[in-house]
């Protein structure tokens, strides 16, 4: 199997598949209403909507990174976007939805890299000096445990509930 394909299975895993380290990202955040998303029910911790909305910036910054070869970055308000106005379940299910178009938008991206791309390092950009430099392995890589490290934040969130 191709290094490429490998990147996509753990992509896939991690964010609605069968993940060895629990449950995929998809499967914690699954039944999760607009009000258990947007409270905060461990002081100082982002909310399970705010991390939703991180996570969605992340898949596209990435993205971006894959096709522009720039290290570029969030803004920090890009980073940690605010709720929406009204947090009500319509917009938590849009802000769903964005999520998992980023993801196979980034999904596309991957799929057209050969093994070869792999080892390219991003151009780093003076005004963006934030972010591990390296390459696109190591990026994509990395986005595979940002996505379950965070994954394992909404898990506790989750159980501040019961």
């Amino acid at each position: 199997m191709k290094q490429t394909e490998l990147l996509l299975d753990q992509l896939r895993r991690a964010f609605d598949g069968d993940a060895w380290a629990g449950p995929s990202l998809q499967a914690t955040v699954s039944g999760t209403s607009a009000a258990q998303a947007a409270a905060h029910p461990v002081v100082g911790a982002h909310s399970i909507w705010e991390i939703v909305l991180h996570l969605d910036t992340w898949l596209q910054i990435v993205r971006q990174r894959l096709e522009t070869n720039q290290l570029i970055g969030p803004t920090d308000e890009q980073n940690w976007p605010p709720l929406p106005p009204t947090p009500d379940e319509t917009s938590w299910q849009q802000a769903q939805a964005h999520l998992h178009a980023a993801h196979e938008q980034l999904l596309g991206a991957v799929a057209r890299l050969q093994d070869t791309d792999l080892d390219r390092y991003l151009e780093a950009q003076p005004e963006y000096a934030a972010g591990t430099p390296g390459t696109y392995y190591v990026l994509l890589h990395g986005l595979v445990q940002h996505n379950l490290y965070h994954a394992g934040q909404i898990a506790l969130l989750r159980k501040a509930f019961s």
